[in-house]
């Protein structure tokens, strides 16, 4: 489809793609304390800004609208297609949404999604066994709740790229990687060595060739 005029003020789409995203990440994580809360609230936060910039007021193209008229001479940057902005910004030609930037954000997100998915699962019955939660996504990552938001983040930002998220996302990071750390001292405490040695067989973010933990763990110490 061409966007030929200005793709914005679509407020109505703003509110129904953020409440998706906000609802379906908050029914996989289920906030429990400040920090939590803090964390998701800042993660709402990053898709409130990624798509009321997607569709309703450009903020990012606004304030380069100068350097942008002066660089790219007679190019329309409130159509959508030059919305995607590395799509744009690079001189790709074709449907942004066939770019390679789009093709890995759309796998970044979807996989994410996914990721979240399989996670719960595996959370919620080692939750209801009291047991360590060591199998699926949990047998390639310590985290991969975390890892997920964290990809469906970059995804988006390979995908629309604005200055508010992009100065968002690494506090984000740095809030995950926190609060997983806090997460690792309870659990430390409560299975010990079983997850001293799952810790040192799982990387905490990163899945590394061969660190599968092959066998589930089971109980607390």
């Amino acid at each position: 489809m061409n966007h030929q005029g200005s793709a914005y003020g679509l407020w109505g789409i703003v509110l129904i793609e953020s409440a998706f995203f906000i609802v379906f990440a908050f029914s996989f994580t289920r906030p429990k304390t400040s920090r939590d809360w803090r964390s998701f609230g800042a993660f709402s936060a990053f898709i409130v800004a990624l798509f009321a910039e997607m569709y309703g007021f450009p903020l990012t193209i606004f304030l380069l609208s100068g350097w942008l008229a002066h660089r790219y001479p007679g190019v329309n940057f409130l159509s959508h297609e030059s919305g995607h902005l590395l799509h744009a910004l690079l001189g790709l030609k074709g449907d942004p949404h066939l770019d390679p930037f789009h093709i890995v954000s759309n796998v970044l997100i979807v996989g994410g999604l996914f990721i979240l998915t399989s996670s719960w699962r595996v959370l919620y019955a080692s939750q209801k066994s009291q047991t360590l939660a060591t199998t699926g996504p949990y047998s390639y990552v310590r985290h991969p709740q975390y890892a997920a938001f964290i990809a469906i983040m970059f995804g988006f930002l390979l995908q629309w790229p604005t200055i508010p998220t992009l100065l968002m996302f690494p506090v984000l990071v740095w809030m995950y990687v926190r609060l997983a750390k806090t997460e690792e001292k309870h659990v430390q405490m409560e299975f010990g060595r079983i997850y001293a040695r799952y810790a040192r067989d799982v990387p905490a973010f990163i899945p590394h060739f061969g660190s599968r933990s092959r066998e589930p763990l089971f109980g607390p110490e």
